[in-house]
């Protein structure tokens, strides 16, 4: 149905696992959806020679999300879905499309009016299918004589008592510190950062050893980073078709999912690469000539110039913002945040690479055109493949 509404004439629709391999091809798609999920995945590898034509635009989807998508949700997809296919940015609902940049005598529309013929009982239906299942918490209830646990008097209620503790307290805490802590003697231990080097010891002497090493390879200062979203994956793949097996600098890729599965991510984009393909995780070191996929729950740290994997939030304009200019560069992809600009026109500033895909063929080029505006550079996504290769070429 969404396919219907975007105006999309399907001219194939089939089970990978069953389509024969010249099949595809035959039908001439522009545009080529695949539900995935992993039963299919090691079929899709017999479609690569139309998933990999730069002419053919492929649009992946999570068959578990898309099985379980309702009302707001559906709607909501069906226009990106839309967007995707005709080669805009309008993913509004209706009524959120006018154009409010070229004002015309009298008042402006109110949002009465915009909604007018709008139905709200569809909103109140499932507003009330879901008010049981919010969160409920701060208030003992009171049970009644009837037996009833979920009433609530509030007259009769009151907080829960305050555990109290049998120890006593001195000086504001619950054991005694009057006695004397013994001072250990001798100078105190050498300070090692465990992260970052181990001790060997031979002799009499100390010898700090650096830890900053990964299994995949030596590290090295600063990295390429790759942002995306929507229109994102296809822009993605075509890049890091294109790219050197020997890249001389790590690849940071960061493409803004609605459920997340960055594994799947993973899988589909080492099918096209040449580069290792790899989940970000707390912990390890990014290694050149690898792609890091970065999940929004791991964060990235740069320490003179080299980047590492920790726990916490990723934040793009921070991580932006510590790289080492000469060493970095920055891609802004279809979907990328338009907010990202600013912080990368600072680092190309300072020396880095920055460029952004071409608005031509771009899904969603708000960050393109705002990086053109102020004068960077814009190209296909096989063009900032070959920047990259000779900006690093050995």
């Amino acid at each position: 149905m969404a396919l219907d509404e975007a105006g999309a004439y399907v001219v194939l629709e089939d089970d990978p696992n069953t389509l024969a391999e010249l099949a595809l091809g035959e039908a001439a798609p522009q545009v080529v959806l695949v539900a995935l999920e992993a039963a299919i995945e090691d079929s899709l590898a017999r479609f690569d020679s139309v998933l990999h034509d730069p002419a053919v635009a492929v649009i992946f989807d999570e068959a578990e999300l898309a099985a379980r998508r309702e009302g707001w949700e559906a709607k909501r997809w069906a226009r990106h879905l839309a967007a995707k296919l005709n080669g805009h940015a309008d993913v509004l609902p209706p009524g959120g499309e006018t154009d409010h940049t070229r004002p015309e005598p009298g008042l402006p529309t109110t949002p009465a009016q915009i909604h007018a013929d709008a139905a709200i009982e569809p909103h109140l239906e499932e507003a009330q299918s879901l008010a049981f299942e919010l969160p409920r918490g701060g208030l003992e209830l009171v049970q009644e004589e009837t037996g009833s646990d979920q009433s609530f008097d509030p007259e009769s209620w009151k907080p829960a008592a305050v555990p109290q503790h049998d120890r006593a307290l001195n000086d504001g805490f619950g054991e005694d510190f009057s006695a004397e802590v013994p001072v250990p003697s001798g100078p105190p231990p050498l300070p090692v950062d465990a992260g970052n080097a181990a001790i060997k010891s031979s002799g009499l002497s100390l010898e700090l050893e650096s830890m900053h090493s990964s299994a995949a390879g030596p590290v090295v200062r600063g990295a390429v980073l790759l942002f995306a979203g929507i229109g994102g994956p296809d822009a993605v793949r075509k890049l890091l078709a294109d790219l050197p097996p020997d890249l001389s600098r790590p690849v940071l890729l960061q493409l803004r999912l609605d459920g997340g599965r960055y594994d799947n991510l993973v899988k589909q984009m080492g099918r096209v690469s040449a580069l290792p393909v790899l989940l970000a995780k707390a912990g390890e070191s990014a290694a050149a000539a690898h792609v890091y996929v970065l999940p929004n729950d791991v964060a990235v740290n740069v320490e003179d110039g080299v980047v590492s994997f920790g726990e916490g939030a990723l934040q793009p304009e921070n991580l932006i913002a510590s790289l080492p200019p000469a060493d970095s560069a920055v891609l802004l992809l279809s979907g990328s945040d338009p907010a990202l600009v600013d912080a990368a026109v600072a680092l190309a500033a300072k020396g880095a690479l920055l460029a952004g895909q071409s608005p031509q063929g771009c899904y969603d080029p708000a960050a393109s055109k705002a990086l053109a505006a102020q004068g960077g550079l814009v190209a296909s996504p096989g063009e900032l493949a070959t920047h990259l290769a000779s900006r690093w070429p050995d």
